[in-house]
């Protein structure tokens, strides 16, 4: 196949009103939309269906048995011209859903570009994804969450409706999320869920210096282990720490945070376990 050509098999169900880019494979027993948008490159390798009003960007990969357009599981839709909207270069892999938005939720979920997405994963309706995150083995949104740039979701965890996961945090395996993870947290459990200090390993990872790192984590010793509650400790950060990239983003994070944030503490502040 060249590659300008696209590439349908003869088992897979593709109506001609489906828009199809340059150089897209579409696999054995697929089935596609009659309002579906692939973009050049993307590759559907078998068992996929692509269904309603969905857009998915260039050099995306779906793995067999994936579900993205699905109907949203709200006792409250009506059938309504809803629809999902996937960026650049996203992988998913097998068995993952995403369904559609609701008129209520805004119309439309949205997933970002270069997210990495393991099998069993489920975006619900509404679901606002942004780029490089990466979600592990059956990670979970519930309906009108949100997951920021470059944030991890480990297995088996659920974020509960309509919470929050900050900018470069990582949430551990096996974790029900019930309020919103601050930008840069590490946060793992069930009952209660705990924070475990700056997600450090990732920061560096992603090209953060040990400088910006020392600032999150000044920032946190007085948002976390304070006796301050969460509207004096953002004072004292505004007061104490210099005006920053990630300072703002915290302060804007906590200030626009409608279910409260996680505090409960994993222990005492020790640095040396930072």
């Amino acid at each position: 196949m060249r590659p300008s050509e696209v590439f349908v098999h003869p088992t897979s169900v593709v109506p001609s009103q489906a828009q199809l880019g340059k150089g897209v494979w579409v696999g054995p027993h697929c089935v596609i939309g009659e309002k579906v948008i692939i973009h050049n490159n993307t590759r559907l390798e078998g068992n996929i269906q692509i269904l309603g009003t969905t857009e998915i960007g260039e050099s995306c990969l779906f793995s067999p048995f994936s579900v993205i357009g699905g109907e949203p599981q709200d006792v409250g839709y009506r059938q309504e011209a809803t629809g999902v909207r996937i960026g650049d270069r996203n992988v998913f892999r097998e068995f993952i859903t995403v369904h559609r938005g609701t008129v209520k939720g805004g119309g439309e979920t949205v997933i970002g570009n270069d997210g990495y997405f393991m099998a069993y994963g489920h975006i619900a309706h509404d679901c606002r994804v942004g780029n490089g995150v990466v979600f592990t083995n059956a990670a979970t949104l519930g309906g009108h969450a949100s997951v920021d740039d470059f944030a991890t979701i480990s297995a088996f965890s659920a974020v509960h409706q309509f919470c929050r996961i900050g900018k470069f945090a990582y949430v551990g395996g096996f974790t029900v999320v019930t309020q919103d993870v601050v930008p840069f947290a590490k946060v793992a459990g069930m009952r209660p869920v705990l924070f475990y200090g700056a997600n450090a390993i990732g920061l560096r990872r992603q090209g953060f210096t040990r400088a910006r790192i020392q600032v999150i984590k000044e920032i946190f010793k007085i948002l976390f282990y304070s006796d301050l509650n969460t509207s004096q400790a953002v004072e004292r950060i505004q007061a104490q720490i210099p005006a920053g990239e990630d300072r703002d983003e915290v302060i804007r994070f906590i200030q626009s945070s409608k279910r409260g944030i996680i505090k409960k503490q994993s222990g005492t502040w020790d640095e040396e376990s930072e």
